[in-house]
């Protein structure tokens, strides 16, 4: 744990620091002896509160900004990778009993005096990253943090630690100052809201409507303490937690109607969403309970626990997330039932989060006509407990057959758009070609140097973020600090060096994107970078990565083999990780260098044969050096593995926001390029310039004419 402080509080000077210092296990006997005493034995004055994961040093001063390290700023990794195999045997060495559980090995808490401890195996340390969960204190860190309170407890003759050992270090004055106003506010919103049974029936009545929750009783909403918050017409979610089921926090849940006369919902949570770790639900379940049914919203929750008398909890962020610090939670279930909702996107999450919840044990209702969400079967008077029966194991087979598959063709024909992905709201062009952004693909991205490559991905990759895909950056050229900048001059869609009053507005809202970074930067070595990005799609549930680019995997230590082998090496790693973990990877590749007035193709790719073959979409930045003009830059899909479906369209870059768009409808129309030989492709684009070119100059004498010519200033954008 002592090394863990040191390592977060001392970030800029591990930049200078040793390496091997990185490596050392632990620290001297007398500095492991000194660090318990002052932290246990600290004086009254001093604040005992919560351990905050992934927060880093403050330095302050009076009338100065106080920065901090987030923990979406970083992905926080171990220093060395650990597997279930390494923390057995360390238990065993020290003679620890353990339960060996579906995604957590069980011990009894270190953090209780052992004359209460009796036969409870109430610490829960996960198997796959090593961090750990009392359930008794509440008290959560690191594999090392676990392994330092070990040697210190062993080393001083204890038989536990106290639990502010991990929960007394200070946090900052702005940490504490934000907690406390989140915890007010999480008190007055609980206090203004009335209870649904205590509301006139007239008034009852008409918010069920709004909800689309006329079948849900009275007595099931008093029994999980819904209430409404009347001024935004709200229905209020509690989370009860902690030993003393104390109120942590609440979710604020809007209806609104749509034209295809179906809800849609709008959530607020306090705290805000990183913090809120919340199973609605849970403080119902008994510890008897042995099946469960996990839930994609409060409001399906209601209607499980009502429709089949079953514990059931509600994920807090819905399908996109499910936390590793919640698993211990699920932990005490021999069945797992996952009924996500009732469209494609639940399917496909329900078989990430049964790996993380342990395959065997679960089983998933799959989406279909006569299987919507929980909600909308109670509402259209289906048998829900039939519904739960009729799960499918979600164990994989090696082999399947047909008809194993046949609901999943039927469900991916039944829900043609989402199965496409999620649309692009700032390239509308971009869905007519790809159709959407869908997990597990591989795409390739190429432009010329200088051309705006990063830029513009960045702004592609924001656009997907800010709908809710989780997304992890591994820029290896610019350092995350530039990148941050610059998308959030494309957040804010301006320049905030010019409004910097109005930094901490934009700043507060792109904190609240599921957007994280990788702190590599320069040459790296491959197996570090997928242990990184697999460790984030387990504990961020990351759906999309980002590597720029590709030239800096290609490291020093194998210069006495063929580059293009390692390439190709290193391509097939990537596509590997996309299918197997059903995240998507963009994947940036430099283009062999091209003559100015040519056109960059598929075959431009720096090694292309492995590249465009493992590709499932290929989208190249094209830009017309010789010409100075808006519109001179334009995307061009070469490869479409979906559909088939290529193309391409021009883009505008705007300097003030650094964003790119299509210009103004009719002023340039969309261009479908066939399939074609690519000496074809190239003669048709020789022919496209020759044309342009003639409009060119068509328009400059029709201008000369007219006198009204103005010169267009060329922009430019930074890579």
């Amino acid at each position: 744990m002592w090394r863990s402080l040191l390592l977060k509080g001392t970030t800029c000077l591990l930049q200078v620091a040793d390496p091997k210092f990185l490596h050392q296990r632990h620290f001297s006997s007398l500095c492991l002896r000194l660090f318990p005493h002052r932290i246990i034995h600290r004086p009254p004055e001093a604040p005992c509160v919560p351990r905050l994961r992934g927060t880093g040093c403050l330095l302050a001063h009076r009338g100065t900004r106080a920065y901090k390290k987030d923990a979406k700023s970083t992905v926080e990794f171990p220093v060395s990778p650990i597997t279930v195999t390494d923390i057995k045997q360390y238990i065993r060495f020290k003679d620890i009993p353990f339960h060996d559980g579906y995604s957590c090995l069980h011990i009894p808490s270190i953090f209780v005096d052992s004359s209460a401890r009796k036969d409870s195996f109430s610490l829960f340390i996960n198997k796959t990253t090593g961090q750990f969960l009392c359930k008794d204190t509440l008290v959560e860190g690191s594999w090392e943090d676990f392994q330092d309170c070990l040697e210190v407890m062993q080393k001083e003759g204890q038989d536990f630690l106290s639990p502010h050992v991990l929960l007394g270090y200070p946090e900052s004055v702005e940490e504490q100052e934000e907690r406390e106003r989140e915890l007010r506010e999480v008190q007055r919103i609980w206090s203004s809201a009335v209870p649904l049974t205590d509301l006139p029936e007239d008034e009852a009545q008409l918010i069920k409507t709004m909800f689309q929750i006329t079948k849900v009783s009275n007595a099931t909403l008093k029994k999980f303490g819904v209430r409404l918050f009347r001024p935004t017409k709200s229905l209020v979610f509690p989370w009860f937690g902690g030993s003393n089921s104390s109120l942590k926090g609440v979710k604020l849940i809007s209806a609104q109607n749509t034209d295809t006369e179906k809800v849609t919902y709008t959530e607020a949570t306090v705290p805000k969403c990183s913090s809120y770790h919340n199973l609605f639900g849970l403080p119902l379940v008994g510890r008897m309970d042995s099946e469960v049914v996990v839930t994609g919203h409060e409001l399906d929750t209601l209607a499980v626990s009502q429709a089949t008398g079953l514990p059931s909890v509600a994920l807090p962020r819905g399908i996109s997330c499910l936390p590793p610090v919640l698993l211990p939670y699920l932990e005490q279930f021999k069945r797992v039932t996952l009924w996500l909702g009732g469209d494609i996107r639940s399917w496909e999450a329900s078989k990430i989060f049964s790996r993380k919840l342990g395959l065997r044990r679960c089983s998933l209702v799959r989406p279909g006509e006569y299987q919507p969400c929980p909600v909308e079967a109670l509402a259209q008077g289906k048998n829900l407990s039939r519904i739960i029966k009729a799960s499918i194991p979600a164990a994989h087979k090696s082999i399947v057959s047909f008809k194993q598959l046949r609901e999943d063709v039927y469900g991916e024909l039944l829900n043609t758009e989402q199965v496409a992905g999620v649309k692009w709201t700032r390239f509308p062009e971009l869905n007519r070609i790809l159709k959407g952004h869908r997990k597990g693909e591989l795409t390739v991205f190429t432009g010329p140097t200088g051309s705006g490559k990063t830029t513009f991905i960045s702004e592609l990759a924001l656009d997907l973020c800010i709908q809710g895909v989780n997304t992890l950056w591994g820029s290896f050229e610019i350092n995350n600090v530039r990148l941050a900048k610059i998308m959030l001059t494309q957040f804010a869609m301006q320049r905030l060096e010019e409004n910097l009053e109005q930094y901490d507005f934009w700043a507060d809202k792109f904190e609240e994107l599921p957007l994280y970074f990788m702190t590599f930067h320069g040459q790296q070595n491959i197996r570090t970078v997928l242990d990184t990005m697999q460790h984030a799609v387990y504990l961020y549930d990351i759906n999309h990565v980002i590597i720029d680019n590709l030239q800096f995997m290609m490291g020093q230590e194998n210069l006495s083999v063929d580059k293009f082998a390692v390439q190709d090496h290193i391509i097939g790693a990537f596509r590997k990780f996309a299918t197997n973990t059903s995240c998507h990877v963009t994947l940036i590749i430099h283009p062999r260098k091209e003559e100015d007035d040519r056109e960059l193709q598929t075959a431009s790719i720096f090694g292309s044969a492995k590249a465009s073959q493992e590709a499932d979409n290929v989208l190249i930045l094209q830009e017309k050096k010789l010409v100075t003009c808006p519109g001179r830059r334009s995307l061009q899909v070469t490869k479409n593995r979906f559909d088939g479906d290529v193309g391409i369209f021009p883009l505008d870059f705007i300097k003030s926001s650094l964003t790119f768009s299509a210009p103004i409808k009719g002023k340039h129309k969309l261009r479908k390029v066939p399939t074609k030989p690519e000496n074809e492709e190239v003669e048709g684009s020789e022919v496209a310039v020759k044309k342009d070119g003639v409009k060119k100059e068509r328009t400059e004498k029709a201008n000369k004419t007219t006198k009204t010519s103005r010169p267009v200033k060329n922009p430019s954008t930074a890579e």
